[in-house]
């Protein structure tokens, strides 16, 4: 791994301990509400701090986009981390969620680690280096169409001014394949992509925490990850499609066309 990379495997581990700390009592956390849906714990904030401090103290004129506390200047480097993706499972005890923390370069992702404190797996993608579980070299599955194919996705929970395209995007996707699956952290369901669990992966109105160390995981695996256009505007729309090549050409012949004016690509 790239020395960034350890930085941040390190950061996401600090971040794991105190998730796991809390993870049985949950019942103890004060939790606030950020928006219709979307909730926010002094777990979550603690995490955070945790990571931003062990960052810090690596790379001190870096730049930061965090979920919880936004952004923080710096130079050309940026840091974008989700302390805790899957906020609403780990309330519940329902044991799917992760630390996501990636690092770009004027706009272009360098690193990339999803970790889940839970199974004890830290997913690891160097721009350049390849995609690793622990020490296991990833790759994406090389399915060739969508027929047997077990596809990620996830429901617009907060924002559901698109809710009636997306279902008409489940209905469409469903048709062909083994199933669909909505665990609840995308982070997850892209490093998923990345090992061969998942096939393919879609969601609408992510933010760039949600999927950044995801797409470089995906994308160093071997696999392919667009805009719902097929461009590379993932980053600036959240809306994504990711998959290996074949199927994630298959995914993109079905979404695109319910691409309309106020949903962009």
């Amino acid at each position: 791994m790239q020395p960034m990379t350890n930085i941040a495997v390190r950061a996401a581990r600090a971040a794991g301990k105190l998730l796991m700390q809390y993870y049985d009592r949950v019942e103890s956390l004060t939790i606030a509400d950020k928006s219709r849906n979307d909730f926010v714990t002094e777990v979550d904030r603690g995490a955070e701090r945790e990571i931003i401090q062990i960052l810090r103290r690596a790379y001190p004129n870096h730049a930061i986009l965090a979920e919880e506390s936004g952004e923080h200047n710096g130079n050309d480097y940026q840091w974008i981390i989700d302390p805790l993706d899957g906020t609403t499972n780990y309330l519940h005890g329902f044991p799917q969620f992760a630390i996501s923390i990636a690092c770009t370069h004027k706009g272009e992702l360098l690193s990339g680690v999803i970790y889940d404190p839970l199974k004890d797996e830290m997913f690891t993608a160097d721009r350049g280096g390849g995609a690793r579980l622990n020490d296991r070299r990833l790759r994406v599955t090389s399915r060739k169409s969508l027929e047997g194919a077990l596809i990620g996705t996830g429901f617009p929970f907060r924002d559901q001014r698109h809710l009636d395209t997306y279902t008409e995007m489940f209905k469409a996707m469903i048709k062909d394949t083994a199933g669909l699956r909505r665990p609840g952290s995308a982070a997850l369901d892209l490093a998923y992509v990345a090992a061969g669990r998942l096939d393919g992966f879609w969601e609408l109105g992510l933010s760039p925490w949600d999927f950044a160390a995801g797409a470089l995981l995906v994308r160093e695996a071997g696999g392919k990850v667009s805009d719902l256009a097929g461009g590379t505007r993932f980053m600036e729309t959240g809306n994504l499609i990711v998959g290996g090549l074949k199927v994630h050409g298959a995914m993109l012949s079905l979404l695109t066309p319910y691409l309309h004016e106020g949903l962009n690509a």
